[in-house]
């Protein structure tokens, strides 16, 4: 594919806005980059005229729940919860145990169609179906080779439905990357952690046996004390905070995510500096379940790899660039802080380092020659200046989703002109209706029962 007439937006170590541009895609990589004047079509080569629009990386998102789709609009029976252990109690712990297989994959899906339209071409996700473990991460991962995005999969390990559903759990994962060795073909494409759900529900048998049985080029991916909770419950257990405690049974490491990291102290910060361990930011969530924030701008000054995420909010990941830069001038009462080169440290530079690491030296999220082909082309007509310099702010306040016309992945169009190509989005939209509203039923039992 060539794609012509373009403004590049590089990102890169340096990054560059070049008008009138070109690139050249092969083998699902940017095989050349130039002036339009100068890079011609070749023989039966497909051309997408970019009519003008500016070529950007395709967005990232590292860390983020399929599973959670459902719960658009869905009433919490009874008062409103008053805090976050209270919230996973009367919304996400019933809603995951009323997830069958077939509603695992079409929750997938909503999310996947979601991602294409924001041109978002990298997921991280972290699930859990109690009641529809076996199988379910191959369920997920056919959606996202359907859907025609890169994925990182796990499944939610937690000793609160019993020891053999923790078992389960474990299994599913390390079934899932022995499955993922032995297919080359999808080397770039999927990827695996063992997924962990919190510190405060997990035994320390449970951590160990997490620990013996993962292999030792495999990662976790771990909330970390995203309410204080956790790190009472970590306290209590262990006479430890709760990344000493994960530090004590190996979780943490390069290969690791630690989600959140909100109640986190000065020690703590340092157990995750020092081992290299990732953290992910999701600033929506953290507001929407008033659990603070974390204190993102002193982990990076102290060398910490803290990338964004979304936790399950829409994959239009611009918003979420948005409320990290809002609500920690918010939380702080200083305009000062969160300035955008942090949240671009994070959204795009982080981010890219970490689908590095996760998917085996795979360079993303930049527009340079031997770089991953995932990209977007965005409609923004500029009424001031636009330049390498100022460009954060453009995003923040004159970029918005609608924007995106085209999503291009691993090289191929996704979404063409707004219309999307690798999936039916009404089918999709009707079948995750039906779905839904007999998850709610179940849910809704759950409380009955209760």
């Amino acid at each position: 594919m060539l794609i012509k007439n373009c403004s590049l937006i590089t990102w890169g170590t340096s990054n560059q806005i070049l008008p009138d541009q070109s690139i050249r895609i092969s083998s699902e990589k940017i095989e050349e980059i130039g002036p339009s004047a100068q890079l011609l079509p070749r023989e039966k080569e497909e051309v997408l005229d970019a009519r003008g629009q500016y070529a950007m990386p395709g967005n990232i998102c590292a860390h983020t729940h399929f599973y959670g789709a459902f719960s658009r609009g869905m009433a919490i029976p009874g008062p409103a919860p008053r805090a976050f252990p209270e919230i996973l109690e009367k919304l996400w712990f019933p809603l995951d145990r009323s997830l069958d297989l077939e509603d695992v994959r079409y929750s997938a899906l909503v999310c996947l169609v979601n991602a294409v339209r924001y041109g978002t071409t990298t997921l991280i996700d972290h699930h859990a179906s109690p009641n529809a473990i076996a199988g379910s991460l191959d369920v997920i991962a056919e959606s996202v080779l359907e859907a025609g995005v890169r994925a990182s999969l796990c499944y939610e390990v937690t000793d609160r439905n019993g020891l053999d559903q923790a078992e389960a759990g474990l299994q599913e994962n390390l079934r899932f990357l022995s499955w993922l060795k032995s297919r080359p073909e999808f080397l770039g494409i999927l990827s695996g952690l063992v997924g962990l759900h919190a510190s405060l529900t997990l035994s320390d048998g449970t951590l160990q046996r997490c620990r013996d049985l993962t292999p030792e080029d495999v990662g976790f991916h771990v909330h970390v004390a995203e309410h204080f909770a956790d790190e009472d419950d970590s306290l209590a257990k262990s006479g430890t905070r709760v990344v000493d405690r994960l530090a004590r049974f190996g979780i943490l490491g390069p290969k690791t995510i630690a989600v959140h990291c909100v109640h986190v102290d000065q020690r703590e910060s340092n157990l995750l500096a020092d081992s290299h361990t990732w953290v992910t930011h999701q600033p929506r969530s953290n507001m929407n379940n008033a659990v603070g924030m974390a204190a993102v701008e002193s982990m990076l000054r102290a060398g910490i790899k803290v990338c964004l995420g979304n936790d399950g909010f829409s994959n239009a990941m611009w918003e979420e660039w948005k409320a990290a830069y809002l609500a920690h001038k918010l939380w702080h009462r200083d305009p000062r802080r969160m300035n955008g080169n942090d949240f671009i440290q994070m959204a795009v530079y982080n981010n890219a380092e970490m689908v590095t690491s996760q998917f085996d030296g795979l360079r993303a999220g930049e527009l340079s020659v031997g770089a991953a082909a995932d990209l977007m082309l965005v409609d923004y007509q500029p009424i001031t200046p636009l330049t390498s310099g100022n460009l954060p702010w453009h995003i923040l306040f004159g970029f918005n989703e609608s924007m995106i016309s085209t999503t291009i992945a691993r090289g191929k169009l996704l979404m063409k002109d707004h219309e999307l190509v690798t999936l039916d989005e009404a089918k999709i939209a009707y079948e995750a209706r039906q779905r839904a509203a007999n998850v709610w039923k179940r849910y809704e039992k759950q409380f009955i029962a209760a």
